[in-house]
């Protein structure tokens, strides 16, 4: 059995596995129809905002829809880079993809927040359920990539305390 598995790696491997394929579909939607991609169930919730709330032309409208598939590929990217770095075991082991988790996870979680803001200031009940449970999964990784990325370090800073030989112990003489 392979042990060379952190709990973050495996775990954003299966966060990839579902925002990769998710949000790739909600972009191409918005791609190739952007006011009705935008009005889809993923992102209802920004559609109604700009257009009740901002209220913004219909080209104004479809750049907002492209800056929004932009966004999600651009997040989907970052977890395809990190499921590239994590097929490389030695780069899984000391944490290489670390990086581009923590940017995939960050963009998501803004994009996740700020569609949770626009769906509640909407009332979009399911969109709201849905974007939270998104942001809550993204922050979750986040919070265990932290605490893993962090373990190791506050380990080497109690070995070199360790090792450090108090002043009063230091003679030159043998008794």
């Amino acid at each position: 059995m392979s042990t060379n598995w952190r709990i973050s790696s495996f775990s954003g491997a299966l966060l990839a596995a579902y925002f990769i394929p998710v949000w790739t579909s909600i972009a191409f939607q918005i791609i190739e129809a952007p006011v009705r991609g935008l009005y889809d169930r993923p992102s209802v919730s920004i559609g109604f905002f700009i257009s009740d709330h901002l209220h913004l032309s219909g080209i104004a409208s479809v750049r907002i829809a492209w800056l929004l598939a932009l966004a999600r590929i651009t997040t989907v990217a970052f977890f395809a880079l990190y499921l590239v770095l994590l097929s490389s075991r030695s780069v899984r082991e000391r944490g290489g993809g670390d990086e581009t988790l923590g940017m995939a996870l960050a963009l998501g979680s803004v994009l996740s927040f700020v569609s949770m803001l626009a769906a509640s200031a909407v009332g979009e009940a399911e969109a709201l359920r849905l974007h939270a449970t998104e942001l809550l999964m993204l922050l979750g990784i986040g919070i265990v990539l932290l605490i893993e990325g962090a373990a190791p370090r506050m380990a080497e800073v109690r070995n070199e305390a360790d090792a450090v030989v108090p002043a009063g112990n230091l003679s030159l003489q043998q008794p």
